[in-house]
């Protein structure tokens, strides 16, 4: 597969991180307490919530599919659900539209995390008693947020590791990929921090500080992923609708990209994601779709967590 190169004019945005120069990728987008109910708000503080009403109501149908829906097993219904969003529009930068940390949610654009964040709320919305649009709306809020409280621009998880890490601490996740032969990676990550410039609330001398000592915590944080090379080997551990975090060999960065599986047909795995490419689209072949993203190293792969099995 030739590779492609994005203008990040376009923006390619790094778990939660946005970069605004060029980069060389392939179709990239690229971010303790007890599980809480996920239709129980989770933040400190009341938020911005931008939702269009076009995706209210689209959001509202679907809620209304909740009884047929809530028949399949969790790993199906993740990919169902997913893949009723294939087609929708890739537009980066979504979340960094106004100056203030607002709650961005959105049924008909995506960036890749975006996408994946909206996918796991909405399941996790099906699994309450009575499905609502504010259910959804918390669920995204609690999987965003360091341990689900919006507190302004540096309590989002921008790394796509700590989105991974504190999400585990919660219940909402698993990180599976040292129990399917992970090996460590060793880096920091200060990306955010070693490039200011690319980043308008960074421009804020309390919003800089704060990431500064993100990343100083994060030094702690075991990171592993599976090597390229391993990809193929693992496949047939991986479910419908596992996260599959694309591992790089960026200096100061864990992540380049995120999706979910896609069990195909004869039951081989490909990879449902928001592809700055334009859209939300199936790549057939996981391990392919992987090695053809530069810079690429691996992957790191975390397992929706069911609150209510």
């Amino acid at each position: 597969m030739k590779r492609t190169t994005l203008k990040l004019g376009q923006l390619l945005l790094i778990g939660l991180v946005i970069l605004s120069f060029d980069l060389p990728v392939s179709s990239v987008r690229s971010q303790p307490t007890s599980s809480q109910p996920a239709s129980q708000p989770s933040a400190s503080q009341t938020a911005t919530v931008q939702f269009l009403p076009a995706d209210q109501n689209q959001l509202t149908q679907l809620l209304k599919q909740a009884p047929q829906l809530q028949q399949q097993p969790w790993p199906q219904l993740l990919q169902t659900l997913a893949t009723k969003f294939e087609g929708a529009a890739y537009k980066g930068g979504l979340l960094d539209q106004s100056p203030k940390e607002e709650l961005v949610l959105s049924l008909s654009q995506f960036d890749c995390v975006l996408f994946v964040e909206t996918v796991l709320a909405i399941a996790r919305t099906l699994t309450v008693e009575e499905p609502s649009p504010q259910v959804f709306s918390n669920a995204v809020q609690t999987q965003r947020y360091r341990q689900g409280h919006m507190q302004g621009y540096c309590s989002r998880l921008h790394y796509f590791s700590d989105w991974i890490a504190d999400n585990q601490r919660r219940g909402l996740v698993e990180n599976i990929t040292p129990a399917l032969g992970g090996i460590p990676l060793n880096k920091p990550l200060n990306f955010m921090s070693q490039h200011r410039q690319s980043y308008p609330q960074l421009k804020s001398t309390a919003n800089w500080q704060c990431i500064q000592a993100v990343e100083t915590r994060l030094q702690s944080l075991p990171l592993h992923y599976i090597p390229q090379a391993q990809i193929r080997g693992i496949e047939a551990s991986l479910q419908p609708g596992d996260i599959i975090a694309v591992a790089t060999a960026v200096p100061g960065l864990d992540v380049t990209h995120t999706g979910l599986v896609y069990q195909m047909s004869d039951q081989t795995k490909g990879l449902i994601h928001a592809s700055p490419g334009g859209s939300v689209r199936i790549a057939p072949d996981l391990a392919t779709y992987v090695a053809n993203v530069d810079q690429s190293i691996g992957i790191i792969v975390a397992r929706p967590q069911n609150s209510q099995q």
